[in-house]
């Protein structure tokens, strides 16, 4: 691979951890539930573009396989919980 490439996906997977620091702190610390929720979007995709950061970098098609179902699971997560704080409660009887 060249040498570059190889730079910019260690330079890339450096910012795509201090982001998730970042969630992480907003998640622990967050003044209200909404910034908590936004916070676990941001943690989950994050950890999707990590997963898809490594899969460039090994290349296999595995983590791209792994990324799509994090992506499937922080979709429905979210909507589940945005639903919760609307309403107070996620299935309907």
């Amino acid at each position: 691979m060249n040498q570059i490439f190889q730079i910019a996906i260690f330079f890339a997977l450096g910012c795509f951890v201090i982001a998730m620091g970042m969630a992480v702190y907003r998640l622990a610390f967050g003044p209200a539930m909404a910034d908590r929720i936004l916070a676990l979007d941001a943690m989950y995709i994050n950890g999707m573009l990590i997963l898809l950061t490594l899969g460039l970098r090994f290349g296999s098609a595995l983590y791209f396989d792994i990324g799509l179902l994090i992506c499937i699971f922080g979709f429905v997560g979210s909507v589940a919980m945005a639903k919760f704080l609307l309403r107070g409660e996620v299935i309907e009887p």
